[in-house]
């Protein structure tokens, strides 16, 4: 990618809209009301054969306090400062107001390179706006439509000849990467055993969850060292699902920023029902899922079902506990948790349970290493011999019932997938198992593999009474019938 390009503009312009049509998804949420858009979204933007990153920004408003929009605007304009070209877009239906030249004033100082975009500006209702937009001293304004996708292509022309010149620049500027092989041409291939390792290429995917106001984006920022996502005290501040790349301890990932999510009945305001559903979407992506409860009211029944629906999904889970600096008796906190932690939820078991402070940044290093134990544990792999010894001993100690009088048999195991990990078992009258022993065989599976909190899905599949080997068993009779037969039909004296 050759440049990043900054969408900025007043509330309610279309930015989102623009954003969604540039990187070719629905990413950002998109209503009528202003002011839905809080944090920047990035995203893999493309025009033509144009490959760049694309920022969505929150609506700049007037104000400079420390209020939730003044604070939403000191982050538009640091990606105002970082961008290598800011796309201004206006409302060619409403014309340019008083804050469109205010901030066409600011991106005069502040900004490398500004193109002016003249969005909702199909038909004759935005042609008088777009021409009001010349008076901003930016440029030639682009008549565009986000929502109908009119006006790409000029926008494709204004943006080839920067593109060309930050590619020449980035020439310029590459460092020297060339290695030496070593002889014969290759490297020597990783040792399997590590290759679920996260790289540069392929990061882990985590996604923060939880209650309004647990201190997910606090969190996140402190991972990544910088103030990247909005805070406060307001609860309900996040709305998009936000994911920032970054190297948390070494190890590339990219972390997935929810909305807060209440109870379904409490959700009434369309935005939110928005941000909850594209948080679950998030949820769906993640490989690994850090369930972030406040320590002065954990595993609160919202927390259950957040937890419970991460399970549900198949991802492997850390439930963090946050703001453990404001906890004076820790030692009997921790036992609390943990006893309401096994208690609650069951279903995962041996989960990893950690402490942090997003605030401090103490338990960070606990974090990580949760993290990627639950990852490796998701990416496990156990070899058909082994679970099949698991098995005959499992079923030694504690044989599965026998309803009827007829016995139920476990005749053959193997894992058929991994993350989560999943195993089938071929046995007899499956319709007569009970649920107690299945789950005797997970609980067996974790303790017995170390696979502590992982979802673990077993499927059991019934192979009848049918003796396998007795179609073998016919063949060979009929075989040998028939070879007697054809000794009898041979006419006396020949051989």
């Amino acid at each position: 990618m050759s440049f990043t390009l900054a969408i900025v503009g007043r509330p309610n312009v279309g930015k989102s809209t623009l954003f969604n049509r540039l990187v070719g998804k629905k990413l950002a949420l998109v209503d009528n009301q202003p002011g839905v858009t809080r944090d920047l979204r990035e995203g893999a933007g493309r025009l033509g054969d144009l490959r760049f990153i694309v920022v969505d920004s929150a609506g700049l408003e007037m104000v400079d306090d420390d209020s939730l929009q003044g604070r939403m605007r000191r982050l538009t304009e640091r990606a105002v400062d970082e961008a290598d070209v800011c796309l201004f877009v206006i409302d060619a239906r409403t014309g340019v107001t008083a804050a469109d030249e205010y901030f066409a004033e600011i991106l005069r100082r502040r900004a490398r390179h500004v193109i002016v975009a003249a969005n909702k500006a199909e038909g004759k209702a935005g042609e008088a706006g777009a021409l009001e937009a010349y008076a901003l001293g930016l440029g030639e304004p682009l008549r565009i439509s986000a929502e109908h996708g009119e006006g790409m292509d000029d926008l494709y022309r204004a943006l080839v000849p920067l593109a060309d010149r930050f590619a020449a620049d980035n020439v310029l500027q590459e460092p020297e990467t060339d290695v030496d092989l070593p002889e014969g041409g290759d490297f020597d291939d990783e040792d399997d055993s590590e290759a679920w390792r996260p790289t540069a290429d392929r990061p882990l995917q985590l996604a923060v969850i939880g209650r309004p106001n647990a201190g997910k984006s606090t969190l996140i920022n402190k991972i990544i060292g910088e103030d990247r996502l909005l805070t406060g005290p307001e609860a309900g501040i996040t709305r998009d699902a936000i994911s920032v790349t970054t190297d948390f301890m070494g190890t590339p990932m990219r972390i997935f920023d929810t909305a807060g999510m209440r109870k379904k009945a409490r959700v009434v305001d369309k935005v939110e029902k928005l941000s909850v559903a594209d948080g679950l979407r998030a949820v769906r992506f993640a490989e690994v899922v850090v369930v972030l409860l406040d320590v002065e009211v954990p595993f609160e029944q919202q927390d259950l079902r957040i937890a419970d629906f991460a399970e549900t999904e198949g991802r492997a889970v850390v439930v963090a506990a946050n703001k453990w600096d404001l906890e004076e008796d820790k030692p009997q906190k921790l036992n609390e948790l943990r006893e309401a932690f096994e208690r609650l939820l069951p279903q995962l078991r041996g989960a990893p349970l950690v402490t942090v402070s997003a605030r401090t940044g103490k338990g960070l290093d606990r974090l990580h290493s949760a993290i990627l134990k639950a990852y490796e544990v998701w990416n496990r792999r156990i070899s058909t011999a082994k679970l099949n010894r698991w098995l005959e001993a499992m079923t030694e100690a504690h044989p599965p019932p026998a309803p009827g009088g007829r016995r139920i048999r476990l005749r053959y195991m193997t894992q058929v997938k991994t993350r989560p990990p999943a195993f089938v078992v071929m046995s007899t009258h499956v319709d007569k198992l009970p649920e107690s022993y299945e789950r005797y065989l997970i609980n067996g599976l974790r303790a017995d593999f170390d696979m502590p909190g992982t979802p673990i899905r077993l499927h059991f599949r019934d192979q009848g009474t049918k003796n396998p080997y007795k179609a073998k068993a016919n063949k060979i009779s009929q075989s040998g019938a028939l070879s007697k037969h054809k000794d009898r039909q041979k006419p006396k004296g020949s051989g």
